[in-house]
């Protein structure tokens, strides 16, 4: 392994991941339904401020701020024509944010869903899909990322799509589902679905992000591991807490302490990446990196610790820890059990 990302876990045993650009940016006055991917040009001092704020709380993996990067994301917002500007400019944000600190930094080029419905449901077709993804990953690349981060899809074949495009770019990958209903996605793909589509697909590393909180986000990491071959690479970016809406903004319930026990849960659940999602500050990523400094790797939790730690546990991600292998011996991985549904109808746009 040559690539930065993987050169840095050779060396290590675990990797932390940032915390929330969408909540950073919210905090410095970006406004609910405003593309964040514009600030890049627009205020990168403020974008530089929540990476470097990451970095300094230990982080060693960053992502870009270009999750609404594809051309149908920017076209909401009449910017369609300006991926290439708005991805590169995004990359070396990014990157200037890491100057002077004395340590490497993987610089990960955040790609989220397109927000269209693929065919045969809806009007993109999966060619469509994959050359906007090109698009989006070449402009990352050309700005200086060191790895395309994949990330919050939900169906089999946007997923398919987006490595298909990305890996034009000749970089390393990573892809991660957000299994976000009842132990799966909102497709109905299960943990035991991404690990056949990591082998199929080639991918570095995969995993979950996002979803309904921590405790669910560690259950889905374990299924993952039981149906991932042993040396696969797992990665695990949960959201802080629950978000609840208070004095008129969104507002995650997550701890420090909470976090922190996140991150010592996901480590012996078998995930090497960990970070946090919507809603994680740089004072939550701090926690986690003491936390994982002075852990030492133990046995996978059952849904009982987890729940007793962290929350309860949806009954369809019970179920699937019912089982040893994580679903995948009830047939559930057999051919990535293609989805119905292409594509995801949601529009996130910054997350949070």
């Amino acid at each position: 392994m040559s690539d930065l990302l993987s050169r840095l876990l050779e060396q290590r045993p675990w990797l932390l991941a940032d915390g929330g650009m969408g909540s950073g940016l919210f905090e410095r006055g970006l406004e609910s339904g405003y593309a964040p991917e514009l600030w890049n040009v627009e205020h990168p001092e403020r974008v530089t401020a929540v990476h470097r704020s990451f970095v300094e709380a230990g982080a060693d993996i960053i992502l870009t701020n270009s999750f609404g990067g594809t051309r149908h994301r920017l076209k909401l917002h009449q910017a369609e024509g300006r991926v290439h500007e708005l991805n590169s400019r995004a990359a070396k944000v990014a990157r200037n944010a890491t100057a002077g600190i004395g340590r490497e930094i993987v610089i990960a080029g955040s790609m989220g869903p397109t927000g269209e419905i693929l065919e045969p449901l809806g009007p993109l077709s999966a060619d469509e899909a994959a050359a906007a993804f090109a698009e989006q990953a070449k402009a990352l690349v050309d700005g200086g990322v060191d790895v395309l981060w994949i990330e919050t899809l939900s169906s089999v074949e946007e997923l398919e799509a987006a490595v298909r495009g990305a890996q034009s770019a000749g970089v390393p990958i990573v892809t991660t589902f957000s299994f976000d209903t009842n132990g799966r996605t909102m497709m109905g793909i299960t943990p035991a679905q991404l690990a056949v589509l990591q082998r199929q697909n080639h991918v570095l590393a995969c995993g979950s992000n996002c979803g309904t909180g921590a405790a669910e986000l560690v259950a889905s990491i374990v299924n993952l591991a039981a149906a991932s071959a042993p040396d696969a690479l797992l990665v695990a970016k949960a959201n802080c807490g629950i978000p609840r809406y208070v004095d008129g903004a969104i507002k995650f319930d997550g701890t420090p302490a909470l976090m922190a026990d996140y991150a010592r849960l996901a480590l012996d659940a078998g995930a090497r990446i960990i970070g946090g999602c919507c809603g994680t500050s740089a004072q939550h990523l701090r926690a986690m990196h003491a936390a994982l400094l002075a852990h030492e790797r133990g046995a996978r939790p059952s849904a009982e610790q987890i729940e007793a730690r962290l929350g309860p546990v949806s009954a369809g991600a019970r179920a699937l820890l019912a089982d040893a292998s994580g679903g995948a011996r009830a047939g559930e991985a057999a051919g990535a059990g293609r989805s119905a549904r292409a594509g995801s109808p949601r529009l996130r746009r910054a997350k949070s």
